[in-house]
């Protein structure tokens, strides 16, 4: 299990002195170890299907390791990495699921219950992923990072390349979508 995104702070600093003392294999076997698993689930919320999340987690890493030297560590290292493994979800849904957002929820439960991502016997998990699934990819996104990842509206913003209020208030449309698509579900 990967370390929650405060652990996640100290190990950027020890990424850095490796990077600054030209141990870039090492830093970023370490980057690998350390982010692996949050970033595989960040994009399994994104993608669902478990073969897309590790295709997203393979291009991310490939765009991480291109694009380490560039960092200019401004902004946490953990906010660069979702920026990279959001923009690659969002490759992967446009390229792939283009017709979610005109089926129905049952028809994404569906597709989310034979992924094996959510419990099937609890269909109130169930039925939230679908509707998650179901909003406009910027209220998805933000939703997913506040909800399961629980950054900062500021972290957020940063990943959505937006601002601080603009997160708050896709997090907000989000939520009540998401209350009305399970209300009209009953």
């Amino acid at each position: 299990m990967s370390p929650p995104i405060e652990g996640l702070d100290k190990i950027s600093a020890q990424i850095k002195s490796l990077l600054d003392a030209g141990k870039k294999n090492k830093a970023l076997d370490m980057l690998s170890k350390a982010y692996g698993e949050t970033i595989y689930w960040h994009a399994r919320r994104m993608v669902v299907v478990h073969e897309d999340a590790q295709d997203v987690l393979q291009e991310s890493f490939i765009r991480i390791v291109r694009g380490i030297d560039a960092f200019k560590w401004e902004s946490k290292l953990s906010s660069w990495i979702y920026r990279i493994v959001l923009n690659e979800s969002l490759r992967m849904i446009e390229n792939r699921n283009k017709r979610l957002q005109t089926q129905s929820l049952e028809n994404i439960t569906q597709m989310i219950a034979s992924s094996n991502y959510v419990d099937l016997g609890n269909e109130a998990a169930l039925k939230l992923q679908a509707a998650i699934q179901m909003l406009p990819h910027k209220q998805q996104t933000v939703f997913m990072l506040r909800y399961y990842d629980d950054l900062s509206y500021e972290e957020i913003a940063y990943i959505t390349d937006s601002n601080p209020s603009a997160a708050k208030m896709n997090y907000h449309h989000a939520k009540e979508k998401i209350l009305k698509i399970l209300k009209n579900d009953n």
